[in-house]
């Protein structure tokens, strides 16, 4: 005769608790007041780095105003739009004394002159390798194309510059659960070469909200405490 299954525990396993602690905290954190700092176009004008600084890179129109928003529950704390290339400035803002997030001007494409794209590539280049409070950068890639060259240059500085990045798909209500999975598994044999890439690939919908709860709990971490 075979034993009955051993019940769980009321309040789950310790695991459990621990995840709903993380994403408690998270949503805690995201739920407080998000401020515009400043938006830098040169390397002299960066604030301070004395708060921890998560910031948020990847392909032009790839979603990262439209991330920064779902995470903060806010429809316009960061600037959206359809136009490729339309962050042209490092936007900082300040979240709850505790994290700083960075949006940074997407890379691979920009409708604006060839000498205000590079301009905006050398401040990235320079904010990367210089900043001491930069705890991890999310490098957001489009679940419907996955990696791309410009994208395997962008961490190839990364690991040159010893930046802790962690890739976070966006978009994925495009794709179908089986296709999430693949790309998700493809992705993540590809980073797991790379010296400071995080193992884990967060997949979110900016849309449908998914992974955002998770996302949260991954920055909040990096937060300093109360």
């Amino acid at each position: 005769m075979a034993k009955p299954a051993a019940r769980r525990p009321k309040d789950g396993t310790a695991a459990e608790r621990d995840d709903a602690a993380a994403i408690e905290a998270g949503r805690l954190l995201f739920a407080g007041e998000c401020r515009f700092v400043i938006g830098v176009a040169r390397i002299d004008d960066l604030p301070s780095d004395a708060m921890p600084e998560v910031a948020f890179a990847g392909r032009s129109n790839v979603g990262k105003s439209s991330l920064v928003n779902a995470l903060t529950g806010r429809k316009t704390l960061a600037r959206t739009s359809n136009t490729p290339g339309r962050t042209q400035q490092l936007n900082f803002f300040d979240l709850g004394g505790r994290l700083m997030l960075v949006d940074l001007p997407g890379y691979g494409y920009a409708k604006a002159p060839k000498g205000d794209v590079d301009r905006w590539n050398r401040l990235i280049r320079l904010y990367l390798k210089g900043r001491v409070g930069l705890r991890r950068l999310c490098l957001l890639i489009d679940a419907r194309h996955g990696l791309k060259p410009p994208d395997r240059q962008v961490m190839d500085l990364l690991d040159e510059a010893a930046v802790a990045y962690q890739i976070v798909l966006t978009k994925t209500d495009k794709l179908k659960s089986g296709e999430l999975e693949q790309r998700c598994d493809v992705i993540a044999g590809e980073i797991r070469k790379r010296a400071a890439a995080n193992p884990e690939v967060v997949a979110t919908s900016a849309t449908r909200g998914d992974g955002i709860a998770g996302l949260r709990a991954v920055l909040a971490s990096l937060a300093t405490d109360d």
